[in-house]
């Protein structure tokens, strides 16, 4: 641990010893879903909505910067030593964070659409076709690009001694205006996306118990769905957005970097939850829609060779024995 240019540069030999083997895996098992999920919406989906739309954008994010994992797991891998270049360095940087935001707007994105459907089946927005779906996807991207565009423009290299360290996140004294940005925008891309998440699930929970008819199941999919949004936001981003606070709270009273060791070892163990989103997510796009899991279910089939009339028979008498049990 050492103070440079005022920024505490601290050796973590636990992390790195456990993070390249973890994100190795995330790359693996996370390229793997989002390539199967890309394939099914580009060249298998019968019918296309908006939030097949903003899933779809989800998707190409995550294979993006899953590419990032092996340079990170390599830096981590050679003590927290980058030895690709400074340009490298503000791209996989930037790449993560607009990841993260992109994450977590999508989802939002199609949690509202779902809150619409079920919430306010009559009201006008849900008469908007696949190109209001474009134009909100593009006004996200652009949003993701300015919050997290200055990422690009400036250096994330500090000394270590002999290693060269590249992040964005490395604790400094003081309150620079991009440092405060930084970690605001951190913070409140977590908080208010959950808040509208959080509103969302409790709208259509309410909805599915005072509606004693559920045609179709569409109101019980639409609460599987939002419950596996909420639990990826827990999962995923509430142990950084903490952790990161807390470091923000100990700037405020500590100025020496012995006081932050321990802070900065929880926020970047946190932050391996935040790749894990990008493995999660395909899990998330089966809940999203009955097209998406009809899709999924006939693509299954056609590799396991089994034909959609078999199927669809062994689900009637698996949904008639449990109907007689009810």
């Amino acid at each position: 641990m050492n103070l440079t240019d005022e920024c505490c540069a601290f050796e973590s030999p636990i992390l790195d010893q456990v993070l390249p083997p973890i994100l190795v895996l995330e790359f693996m098992f996370g390229l793997m879903g989002n390539f199967v999920a890309l394939w099914m919406f580009i060249f298998h989906m019968d019918e296309w909505k908006p939030n097949s739309v903003y899933l779809t954008h989800l998707a190409v994010a995550d294979s993006i910067v899953l590419f990032c994992l092996p340079f990170r797991a390599d830096y981590y891998r050679r003590g927290k030593n980058w030895l690709y270049g400074d340009a490298m360095c503000r791209i996989l940087l930037f790449l993560l964070a607009a990841n993260r935001a992109a994450g977590i707007f999508f989802l939002t994105a199609v949690a509202v659409d779902r809150y619409f459907k079920i919430v306010h089946p009559l009201n006008r927005i849900n008469r908007f076709g696949l190109g209001y779906a474009l134009w909100v996807s593009l006004f996200l991207w652009g949003l993701i690009f300015l919050a997290t565009g200055y990422l690009l423009a400036d250096e994330h290299f500090f000394d270590s001694g002999n290693r060269t360290q590249c992040e964005s996140f490395n604790i400094c004294m003081g309150f620079t205006p991009l440092s405060t940005w930084h970690n605001t925008f951190y913070v409140v891309q977590f908080f208010l996306p959950t808040s509208i998440v959080a509103f969302c699930t409790f709208r259509i929970t309410w909805q599915l118990r005072n509606r004693t008819m559920d045609k179709n199941g569409k109101i019980k999919r639409a609460v599987q769905f939002v419950l596996a949004v909420a639990l990826i936001f827990i999962i995923c981003f509430f142990p950084s957005t903490i952790s990161r606070i807390a470091v923000w709270i100990l700037k405020v009273w500590y100025h020496e970097c012995k006081y932050f060791e321990e802070a900065n070892l929880a926020f970047y163990t946190s932050v391996c939850f935040t790749y894990f989103n990008s493995v999660l997510n395909p899990v998330v796009y089966y809940f999203s829609s009955p097209a998406f899991s009809g899709t999924f279910k006939k693509v299954l089939n056609k590799v396991l060779g089994r034909s959609t009339d078999q199927t669809e028979t062994s689900e009637n008498d698996i949904s008639t024995v449990d109907s007689r049990r009810i």
